[in-house]
């Protein structure tokens, strides 16, 4: 008899527990968007984007994040309002209960089913997302959070749908110039130039495209004393002697997703991280090792995300103006006709070098965030290639970037200066013109 009393009791406490609709342990605020970030990387790695469309992805959903969570704390400022184009966001309803990180998990992926292609995939991790928020909330609250998440995304795109990006699409193919210096498509696929227009795109913030314009290039020359023949020598000469250190400097910030392998009659595509993404994972890497909360992890993404969009526009503006020669071009021309570079050349001009503009924009708007000398171990490739490296600021990190463009002989040394001079400028402009809390 007494171990039927048990057993009744066990059931009972069973059948409660399970027609509850409560679970015990709610969803942590930050976790949720990091995981939310960790899933649309996922997605650009698999869609293959162009690191320029990837910026403008991480931009409009990071956006949406920021703008739905930052009612938690008044204290905090809209970023879109004080951006170009996107007007004043929605506000919630006073007096109302929200949960504001379900409302930014809503706004964050209504953008990300129109800004990529394999929305399954990231339908699938939504709906186990939402189900956590719906054991924890009441109806209302739930309902009242996704239509309120639903309201800021569709503010995102319809901003996302003027800012030339649909026009840019079907455009004919950029082969390039069979004039000298002039860039044309490199070996091994000798693909057509990559976003041509991408310098057309609408700024979020910056003035123009060409606000920040670096020093022309040097001119061509077949002079062996020109400083164009000797930076030509310079990558030839230095990627037939580089070290272990620079070579893993070179591969470790590649981030090149166009790579293609070729094995005998067989070809490949070896899926990475694009230079955008990397950034995105050093803001997860220092929201985390700082323990910031929610609405700080949705700033820093939504700052960096900027920084990546209004410096890839800066970047590709110059690049297509110039149209200039890549090293592999000069060099099996001029130099050695079987030469070919550490890396594989990514397909698009060469001045200047986009990784380091687009490190630097990062990493000072980071800098600014977290603090100078800033240590961290970076891991945002580990999964993907099996590397991580160690960095004692930011900026260190930009610059090891800017130096393994040259290692690895797809870009000369001035290239990737010039990229992050330009770079730091942005992402000064940046966190000079927005004010983030009242």
């Amino acid at each position: 008899m007494k171990f039927f009393k048990i057993s009744i009791i066990l059931f009972l406490a069973f059948l409660t527990s399970s027609c509850s609709h409560k679970s015990s342990t709610p969803p942590d605020d930050a976790a949720v968007l990091h995981e939310n970030e960790d899933q649309l990387t996922n997605v650009i790695i698999y869609d293959v984007f162009t690191p320029p469309v990837a910026s403008r992805i991480y931009g409009y959903t990071s956006l949406a994040a920021y703008e739905a969570i930052r009612y938690a704390d008044p204290k905090y400022n809209s970023i879109t309002a004080q951006l170009k184009g996107f007007g004043n966001p929605p506000e919630p309803e006073k007096g109302k209960q929200y949960n504001y990180t379900l409302a930014a998990t809503k706004a964050f992926f209504t953008v990300a089913h129109k800004v990529t292609f394999s929305v399954d995939t990231l339908k699938k991790y939504e709906d186990g997302v939402y189900a956590r928020f719906k054991d924890q909330l009441d109806e209302e609250t739930y309902t009242r959070s996704m239509d309120f998440g639903e309201k800021i995304g569709k503010m995102i795109l319809k901003r996302a749908n003027m800012d030339y990006y649909p026009q840019s699409r079907g455009k004919p193919k950029y082969l390039g110039s069979g004039d000298p210096g002039k860039w044309r498509p490199t070996p091994p696929d000798y693909m057509d130039g990559v976003e041509f227009c991408w310098g057309q795109m609408h700024p979020l913030l910056i003035d123009s495209a060409s606000q920040f314009p670096p020093p022309p290039p040097p001119a061509y020359s077949e002079d062996k004393n020109s400083a164009f023949f000797k930076q030509a020598m310079e990558v030839y000469q230095q990627n037939k002697s580089l070290s272990a250190e620079q070579k893993t400097i070179a591969t470790y910030w590649d981030d090149n997703p166009f790579v293609v392998v070729h094995n005998g009659h067989m070809m490949f595509a070896d899926k990475k991280i694009t230079p955008g993404g990397h950034w995105m994972g050093i803001t997860a890497i220092a929201c985390k090792q700082s323990h910031a909360g929610a609405i700080k992890t949705a700033q820093a993404y939504a700052l960096t995300s900027v920084a990546l969009f209004e410096s890839f526009i800066t970047c590709w503006q110059v690049k297509y103006n110039y149209s200039y020669e890549r090293p592999v071009s000069v060099i099996n021309e001029k130099i050695d006709h079987d030469w070919l570079p550490l890396l594989q050349t990514p397909p698009f001009p060469e001045y200047t070098a986009g990784h380091s503009t687009i490190s630097a924009a990062s990493a000072t708007v980071l800098t600014h965030v977290f603090g100078d000398n800033y240590k961290f171990q970076d891991t945002s490739d580990l999964h993907y290639i099996g590397l991580q490296r160690h960095f004692d600021s930011f900026n260190k990190a930009a610059q090891e970037t800017a130096m393994s463009r040259f290692y690895g002989g797809i870009h000369y040394k001035n290239s990737s200066l010039m990229g992050a001079e330009q770079g730091n400028k942005v992402g000064e402009f940046i966190w000079q013109k927005l004010k983030l809390t009242k």
